[in-house]
């Protein structure tokens, strides 16, 4: 006990003792992570406020602003857009392809008979999917669709997907797909749970258990100006008898009980921000500093006070009105007037650090977002090694937001496809709407993208083959990786075309033992 706890003892006990009872209970909370991250007595701490809050709290409330700030960014920072396009670019592409995958072995089918059948509804899908017919609009085909939703996601935090039924004169299938912006997902109470439903929160509604049950739909945009007021539909999430899905909710989950979605960007708003601006101030710098101009200064007064020789002409004058300011342009001449001196500035632009600084940022924000910076920039200026190990990194984020594009939208109107396809009795699979377990035999599916590219297509094609040789893969996986094609349609054109190499007398490229033997059998 020090002097000062004694001092307090004599004077006041109770306060002694709270005072110990301090001491002791703060020893107990410095101990394990209490001397590190939890640390409340380290100087390096002391500044770091923070609060525990729920999802409601951290995540919903905030989402309009982000929303708002991650739009602005795109629309406006280089560097945002370019990011968020890249991802779009490799993980979606032209579009995800339907490669039908139904299960044989269970539905008791021969691989010829599979094949047939998976062939049929790829055709028929493709007459649904290549028109403008499957969207409501009539605006974009499957495949575009796909673009526009995953963009709308990455741009917004999530995005909404209705599924209605709307036939439409010649096109057999009557299924449409209509895109609904994350904003029109709304409810009154947003920032205010005390009034209105606690249950809908921005636009999503729960039960007891929590479990999502509807969602509040706007008719329009909430910030699209209209003199009437802007209604919502409550569409429920699946249909109470049939167990169908009415819209579907491209949503990444960060913590439990969250109900909307954060923009891709949040976490380097304010980062990606401050670099525009330091960007768009760099330029102006260097603008300014190219502009040769000549100041003259002069004891004369020039009458009306305009600039006689000027190179600018006054129709071309941005700022005539304002006599306090003097515009420049290159090789401009401009008088002063009396007691008039032009301070001249040394800006030094270009900055020789620019590119630097802008880089080791980009090395921050492509860390957040799984980027690496090289693929961010699109600056491969490094060896091959490194240069691959970006790629590679870079892919495994492509794929895995590949997957859950493909699982999350791309399946489930596929199924919805299929579902109405058989109905209707264009495609024969019996039993798929008695048995789950047919259903889903039948649903089977992959989806393929564009495939990654290559630093050095020799290499690459020389390991493919030598995974293929050790049977560490497929020809058809392979053909998918390298050209996102199909080796079995591959190979029947090959030997058509081999066929017609021969047929014209020129040389041949790969001997293919099915066409040699269809000549023995000739002569």
């Amino acid at each position: 006990m020090n002097w000062i706890d004694k001092t307090v003892a004599y004077f006041n006990p109770a306060k002694a003792l709270k005072r110990e009872r301090d001491r002791q209970l703060l020893t107990v909370m410095n101990r394990g992570y209490g001397n590190h991250g939890a640390s409340s007595r380290k100087s390096s701490m002391a500044g770091w406020v923070t609060q525990n809050g729920s999802v409601i709290d951290d995540i919903e409330k905030n989402i309009p602003k982000l929303r708002e700030r991650s739009r602005d960014l795109f629309m406006g920072a280089p560097l945002a857009t370019g990011a968020l396009k890249t991802m779009r670019t490799n993980v979606i592409g032209s579009g995800l392809r339907l490669n039908a995958q139904v299960d044989a072995d269970y539905l008791g089918m021969t691989t010829e008979e599979a094949d047939i059948w998976e062939t049929k509804v790829e055709r028929e899908f493709n007459l649904w999917a290549e028109s403008i017919h499957c969207d409501m609009q009539r605006m974009n085909n499957f495949y575009q669709l796909q673009g526009l939703a995953f963009l709308s996601w990455l741009m917004s935090g999530d995005v909404f997907c209705l599924l209605p039924i709307k036939p439409r004169a010649g096109m057999p299938y009557d299924l449409r797909i209509q895109l609904i912006e994350s904003d029109r997902v709304n409810s009154p109470d947003v920032l205010d749970l005390s009034h209105g439903n606690p249950k809908v929160l921005n636009g999503v509604e729960i039960d007891g258990d929590g479990e999502v049950i509807a969602y509040h739909i706007s008719e329009r945009h909430p910030g699209a100006y209209a003199l009437e007021q802007n209604k919502r539909v409550r569409i429920e999430k699946f249909g109470r008898n049939t167990g169908r899905p009415n819209i579907l909710h491209l949503i990444e989950m960060e913590r439990p009980e969250q109900r909307r979605g954060v923009p891709l960007l949040a976490p380097v708003i304010e980062t990606m921000k401050q670099l525009a601006r330091y960007s768009d101030a760099e330029l102006m710098a260097a603008v300014v500093n190219a502009l040769y101009s000549v100041f003259i200064t002069s004891e004369a007064d020039s009458g009306d006070g305009s600039d006689p020789f000027s190179s600018i002409p006054e129709e071309d004058e941005v700022d005539s009105d304002n006599d306090t300011t003097i515009e420049l342009g290159p090789g401009t001449v401009h008088f002063l007037g009396e007691n008039e001196k032009i301070q001249e500035a040394t800006p030094g632009r270009p900055n020789a650090n620019f590119d630097s600084f802008v880089t080791s940022m980009c090395r921050q924000i492509g860390a957040a977002l799984e980027i690496p910076y090289e693929v961010l920039l699109k600056n491969f200026t490094s060896s091959y090694s490194a240069s691959r190990g970006a790629l590679l990194e870079a892919w495994k984020m492509f794929k895995m937001r590949r997957q859950w594009m493909a699982e999350g939208f791309c399946q489930p109107i596929y199924e919805e496809f299929l579902s109405e396809a058989i109905a209707k009795g264009r495609i024969d699979a019996p039993g798929y709407f008695i048995d789950p377990m047919i259903r889903k035999a039948y649903s089977g599916a992959e989806w393929n993208g564009p495939s990654q590219g290559q630093l050095d297509p020799l290499k690459e094609v020389n390991a493919a083959e030598k995974r293929v040789e050790n049977g560490f893969t497929t020809r058809s996986a392979e053909t998918v990786a390298l050209g996102g094609g199909d080796w079995f349609r591959n190979h029947s054109l090959r030997i058509r075309e081999e066929q017609a190499r021969r047929e014209a007398g020129m040389a041949s490229g790969v001997p293919d033992q099915t066409v040699e033997s269809d000549e023995e059998d000739e002569t």
